[in-house]
């Protein structure tokens, strides 16, 4: 055989194996027209309905829920067409008396006719079951609509209890919160995880701000929080330093409590080493009564902070094990004015903060 002929038998032999189109199924070349009529579940058809006047196409494995979405589109559809199909026939009392003028209608539409319509009695009984058949589809539809309603109404009332009981679980979450803020006591260590990542920020000139969540110095106490930034290496008089700062909080004990705060807090970046010679980054602050950071807050948190804008450099981290498991760790020990009689830690000692208008 030739090889022009070879090709050409290729393309044309019924027990060729092809490939559909449309789902990749493999089949000899003369099965492939029954799979694309019975088969193939990507294959394009029409709707069911396209007789009544559905223009859809989908894919098969779409058909099923088509009819199920467009059910009272279809039945309206039909009962339209079955309407002009009926009215297509004339009255039958007038083909019973005799007095039809064959040039009183027009035309009617061409529709095809069963033999079994030939007959003015066989025509009134095919008009009477298709008055019946509409019948049935409208009294199907006002169910359906019935029942669309009642469905909606319930999704409504869903939906409401659905967000009530969000509203609720948010609600706990944040009372777990305030609750679990209340059990500190002055004593905070803030976990700052993937903290990797917030260092490949800071050296592609990322900002990184971050802040931890609140905690109280006692029950009853003051609300705090603590925001760390990552200084950028392009920073003006701080390039490539720790921030640390304190922001009072709204709290549950405001109205209780004496304003402006006073004490002392003593903020420390941990060395996570397991030797005896573990070195933290420690410094130690006095509150200063007449600066906006320890007025009682007006918002949730005052944007005003105190602490220190140079308070360690991000190269330092790499001297010590301040970083573990991808971990920093950051405490804050706030002791109110009441409790300053208590001793501080020997060789500690106050230290000008930089940063209290921040």
């Amino acid at each position: 055989m030739a090889y022009e002929e070879r090709l050409e038998h290729e393309q044309t032999c019924p027990l060729a194996y092809v490939t559909c189109e449309y789902c990749q199924t493999a089949l000899a070349r003369k099965q492939m027209a029954d799979h694309y009529d019975m088969d193939c579940y990507k294959a394009p058809i029409p709707c069911t309905y396209c007789f009544f006047g559905c223009k859809e196409k989908m894919q098969r494995n779409e058909l099923a829920r088509h009819l199920q979405e467009f059910t009272q589109a279809h039945m309206r559809m039909m009962a339209q067409t079955l309407r002009s199909f009926s009215s297509s026939f004339p009255p039958t009392s007038n083909m019973a008396s005799g007095s039809l003028d064959p040039n009183q209608f027009e035309p009617a539409p061409s529709y095809p006719v069963p033999p079994s319509m030939s007959s003015p009695h066989d025509s009134s009984q095919q008009v009477q079951s298709m008055k019946e058949t509409i019948e049935q589809l409208e009294a199907r539809l006002v169910i359906q609509d019935h029942q669309i309603r009642e469905l909606i109404a319930k999704m409504e009332t869903q939906t409401a209890v659905v967000t009530d009981l969000k509203h609720t679980v948010r609600a706990l979450e944040e009372k777990l919160v305030e609750v679990e803020a209340q059990q500190y006591n002055g004593v905070f260590v803030w976990k700052i995880s993937n903290f990797s990542a917030h260092l490949r920020s800071q050296e592609e000139e990322r900002p990184v701000v971050i802040h931890s969540p609140g905690f109280y110095t006692g029950k009853p106490g003051y609300k705090l929080c603590l925001r760390m930034h990552l200084q950028s290496p392009s920073a003006p008089r701080c390039a490539n330093y720790i921030s640390l700062f304190v922001h009072t909080m709204q709290g549950e004990y405001d109205n209780l409590l004496h304003w402006p705060f006073q004490g002392t807090i003593r903020l420390s970046i941990l060395d996570q080493s397991e030797c005896s010679n573990i070195q933290d980054q420690e410094e130690i602050m006095d509150t200063k009564p007449d600066l906006l950071a320890f007025q009682r807050p007006t918002l949730p948190r005052n944007p005003k902070g105190f602490g220190y804008v140079t308070f360690m450099p991000i190269q330092a981290l790499r001297q010590r094990m301040f970083i573990k498991n991808d971990t920093l760790l950051v405490r804050c020990v706030v002791t109110t004015q009441g409790e300053l009689n208590s001793p501080r830690r020997e060789g500690f000692h106050p230290r000008n903060s930089d940063g209290a208008t921040l």
